[in-house]
């Protein structure tokens, strides 16, 4: 797993610089791996309404969508503005479990040295929505 995600955080480390965050001056940038290998890139983009700016990990969480991907293996979060790891907030959350399994490996982090590998199921540990489709398929 190693090698692939350390691939895929150098990606997601490299888009940060296309972030637009005028306003927090927090970039972040994030490469989702699709179960076809193909990657996808995000950025944060800020709106002076906070509520309006999107988030790197739903940016290329869409941008898989909209290129016909509907499953994702693996995710990388890169926050270079920030001293300490960052995850991801709890919209976001939301919408990665939406696309990836609760197995699936997540690292963010604010440097090459300095992360957290962790999965989608332990950032999201109850997800409501993968528990009621367990239970009543059964």
């Amino acid at each position: 797993m190693d090698s692939y995600m350390t691939e895929l955080f150098q990606k997601a480390w490299e888009i940060a610089r296309h972030a637009y965050a005028p306003y927090s001056h927090f970039r972040v940038g994030a490469a989702l791996l699709a179960e076809d290998g193909s990657i996808y890139t995000g950025v944060n983009v800020e709106n002076r309404s906070f509520g309006l700016t999107i988030c790197a990990e739903r940016s290329a969480i869409v941008q898989g969508v909209s290129a016909g991907q509907r499953k994702f293996r693996a995710l990388a979060i890169a926050t270079p503005d920030s001293s300490v790891p960052v995850g991801p907030c709890g919209a976001c959350r939301q919408v990665i479990s939406e696309f990836m399994d609760p197995q699936a490996p997540v690292r963010f982090g604010c440097n090459d040295h300095t992360y957290i590998d962790t999965t989608v199921g332990e950032l999201y540990p109850y997800d409501s929505l993968h528990d009621l489709a367990l239970n009543t398929n059964s």
